[in-house]
């Protein structure tokens, strides 16, 4: 098998538990694109949450984000977008506000909050989800840095969102530290039709149209570059990463995936903080 395509996740697999690039991942990515690879940044992270990372690594790669809810070329600008419908979206927001659960609306225009210390909770969550080992305090610092960076934007009211033209629906993000809670907002969002659910964290749950999964969107992403997803590598920590390895020829769990992520892969890779992407991409060129 001749690689001609990676895809990477970001959080827990493509950075490390300070929400950076390491040297040796960049250096990786840079060889891969000497080569002729195309490297494609796959993450449930908005567009704007996932340039603010790669800026400042200097790196300029086409990027599947919001779960493949949006595409877009290395300079920016939208390939294709998969969003829920406004029904959608208001009939999942009434049902996690119904089961008590908080939750964020990602938009073509950005991230919106109506909750900025339950912002910073679910980041954290994520955050250490991908990295257990870190300390809370390192953790919760990235969190607060998303608002300082203007990467998330507060509202009193969703419901403008909903309502108006100007704002494409890509994702909900929930969360509840209440198990039950939890259990009982996906069950009322599975009765939606359309929906698909996945998950980023421990304690949330990813709500796209199901057409905006990563898997989907890469096949969409290889096609219109002439790539066979037999040719493309997929690396990967979590549960929105399954829709991926399940299509490519080599799926690569990180180290510091679960076990349940790890079963469903070819090979295991080092863990994020010991530059695990860099590794997977040196052994295939």
């Amino acid at each position: 098998m001749m690689i001609k395509c990676i895809a990477t996740d970001m959080d827990g697999t493509l950075l490390n538990s300070t929400q950076d690039i390491t040297e040796e991942n960049k250096a990786a990515i840079l060889k891969a694109q000497e080569q002729g690879i195309e490297v494609v940044v796959a993450t449930g992270r908005s567009y704007q949450e996932a340039t603010f990372v790669l800026d400042e690594a200097g790196l300029k790669l086409p990027i599947i984000c919001v779960n493949g809810a949006e595409v877009r070329s290395k300079d920016g600008s939208v390939i294709a977008t998969n969003p829920l419908s406004k029904d959608q979206a208001r009939r999942a927001a009434e049902a996690l506000a119904r089961t008590g659960n908080y939750f964020e609306v990602y938009t073509s225009q950005g991230t919106f909050t109506n909750d900025p210390d339950k912002a910073i909770t679910i980041m954290t969550d994520i955050f250490a989800s991908a990295n257990p080992e870190v300390p809370m305090e390192t953790l919760v610092r990235g969190a607060h840095e998303r608002f300082h960076k203007g990467l998330v934007q507060v509202v009193d009211d969703y419901t403008p969102l909903f309502n108006d033209d100007e704002h494409t629906i890509y994702k909900l993000l929930a969360f509840s530290i209440d198990e039950q809670k939890q259990e009982e907002g996906k069950k009322s969002l599975s009765e939606i039709e359309g929906l698909a659910l996945s998950s980023s964290g421990h304690l949330n749950i990813e709500i796209t149209s199901e057409k905006a999964q990563k898997g989907i969107a890469l096949e969409a992403f290889t096609e219109s570059k002439g790539i066979s997803l037999a040719d493309t590598m997929a690396i990967g920590d979590n549960q929105n990463d399954l829709s991926m390895f399940a299509r490519v020829g080599r799926a690569v769990a990180m180290g510091n995936a679960d076990f349940e992520i790890q079963m469903e892969c070819d090979v295991v890779t080092s863990a994020n903080d010991e530059s695990g992407v860099a590794e997977a991409i040196l052994e295939v060129l």
